[in-house]
């Protein structure tokens, strides 16, 4: 493939243009697919893995009532493979097919590569995307290490010049320096009261992203037990009181319960403490130079253009067809 074909003019960010890097995180294939894997997926995985006769043996066990109309196990399971099976078992197609496209085209993923891209990706979102809040780190790794293969292949033949490379490093070093981030759990109640109570409960021993889904009238963070994504500092849709007291932690540790500017209070924890970076020239090269080389695609292409290559075949029919 030549750089030449459909080839445009290399973009530098001014006021009124958006960053390659922001622009390629919000549109890359790998977000939309890691969209995909919600926890009810993760539920119907479970429940297509089991034997077929353990599942008949519970099949009209009950597992919701509702002003006296029963929902069985049966039912749950069909519904969660009729609206998430077929995207689940895409998504696993899809992994599989890139780890036969690694070998086959000799493509190989450093930890090095994918901890770069998971800092790059945490600094360029006001919040951690909601959709990996739902992913296990080993998951989410997955899923980057995929997106990494299919685009290394896409453009292992499209040559980018070094001056245009060192050119937007120079333009968007801003983007190379991440600043330390703080994934936060976070309860916000009506009182204080409602809070110290919340904190004698955790103190008991009540697990925290429990008491989230339970009390937190914050229904964005409660439905994903409390979870707010990573936080950094000057952060402008965050409460700075949030941030303030997620500072102030330990991985594990709970704050005390403070003044939100709604007049709420909220209660927070940290999960995970990931320090700020500068990463040189050096360091952001090959991702640089791999994200003009994709800008000059003509098409976006996603991993089920791989399938007829490697001869996928799956419940649902005839191999679909990507891009």
């Amino acid at each position: 493939m030549s750089s030449t074909r459909n080839r445009r003019p290399l973009k530098t960010t001014t006021s009124n243009q958006t960053p390659l890097l922001h622009r390629r995180l919000k549109t890359k294939p790998a977000l939309t697919v890691i969209v995909i894997l919600l926890l009810g997926n993760i539920l119907w995985l479970i429940a297509w893995l089991i034997p077929n006769e353990v599942r008949e043996i519970g099949s009209d066990e009950q597992v919701a009532a509702i002003d006296g109309d029963i929902i069985t196990r049966q039912e749950w399971m069909v519904a969660m493979e009729e609206r998430y099976g077929k995207e689940t078992l895409q998504n696993l197609v899809n992994e599989s097919v890139m780890e036969k496209a690694a070998k086959k085209y000799k493509i190989k993923v450093t930890d090095e590569e994918i901890d770069l891209e998971l800092a790059l990706m945490r600094s360029a979102q006001d919040k951690f995307d909601t959709a990996m809040k739902n992913l296990s780190a080993e998951q989410l790794r997955q899923k980057i290490r995929s997106q990494l293969i299919l685009d290394k292949v896409l453009t292992k033949d499209v040559v980018i010049k070094e001056d245009s490379i060192e050119k937007y490093y120079e333009e968007n070093q801003a983007l190379y320096n991440t600043k330390t981030s703080y994934r936060t759990n976070f309860i916000e109640v009506d009182s204080k009261k409602a809070a110290e109570e919340a904190l004698s409960e955790i103190k008991n021993a009540s697990d925290f992203s429990v008491l989230a889904r339970e009390i937190s009238v914050d229904s964005a963070s409660a439905s994903l037990g409390g979870d707010i994504g990573f936080l950094t500092e000057k952060q402008e849709n965050v409460d700075p009181a949030i941030l303030k007291a997620a500072k102030a932690l330990k991985v594990g540790e709970v704050s005390k319960a403070f003044k939100l500017d709604n007049g709420h209070y909220g209660i927070v924890q940290v999960q995970e403490i990931v320090e700020g970076q500068s990463f040189t020239y050096d360091d952001v090269k090959e991702h640089i130079e791999r994200e003009l080389a994709l800008e000059q695609l003509p098409q976006s292409v996603t991993p089920e253009a791989f399938w007829s290559e490697f001869n996928a075949t799956w419940y649902y029919g005839e191999a679909k067809k990507g891009k």
